[in-house]
């Protein structure tokens, strides 16, 4: 699964390769990698395959889930479809509270000890999906783990994760579409030596 999901997201166009002029993400990281998953949003046979790939991921690692929550923005639609299809109670998470209204940051109702599972589509450093997941343990929810699409399997994401006593599980990762861009010549094999330097610097 992980080799199928990781080719959706390379035949789609959402993994972008950039070595000459890295990207820069919102933790300030300067990366040779950036990994769009909004774009599977528009191709349907990669988003059948990202959300046949979710389900059956929570299924089972989480049978016991009670409750889907999608990380503002990009996990939301994810957690949307994977809610219906597993006929689940779906909510998401801000990154803040509102300034207007009843100034929630978690939408959704939030039953107390029901087992909740966090969706989100990538993985970093893992600091706003572990605020998530602590903002719907404040509310009562049990948060099983995480799932998201993508990991970068950085050590500072591993070490968050352990901090926060929270885990997490990738329906693919940085090593297997590293492994399937240079199978499928989206790069060449030597590529894949600047890649695994650049994720195990961080």
């Amino acid at each position: 699964m992980k080799t199928k999901a990781a080719r959706a997201l390379l035949q789609t166009g959402a993994v972008f390769f950039r070595p000459e002029e890295p990207f820069t993400w919102a933790s300030g990281i300067k990366s040779p990698v950036y990994t769009d998953n909004r774009l599977v949003l528009t191709d349907p046979q990669a988003r059948r395959v990202i959300e046949e790939g979710l389900i059956e991921l929570i299924r089972e690692t989480y049978p016991e889930a009670q409750a889907l929550f999608g990380t503002a923005t990009a996990g939301i639609p994810h957690a949307a479809i994977a809610g219906y299809a597993m006929d689940l109670p779906m909510g998401y998470v801000r990154s803040g509270a509102k300034d207007h209204g009843r100034a929630n940051r978690i939408e959704g109702r939030v039953e107390p000890g029901s087992k909740a599972v966090v969706i989100e589509d990538l993985i970093s450093t893992g600091g706003s999906v572990i605020s998530a997941a602590q903002a719907l343990q404040e509310a009562g929810a049990e948060v099983l783990g995480v799932i998201c699409i993508f990991s970068y399997n950085l050590e500072k994401s591993r070490t968050a994760f352990a901090q926060a006593k929270l885990e997490y599980h990738s329906l693919t990762d940085f090593d297997t579409v590293a492994k399937a861009a240079a199978e499928d010549g989206y790069i060449s094999a030597g590529d894949i030596a600047q890649l695994m330097e650049f994720r195990n610097s961080l």
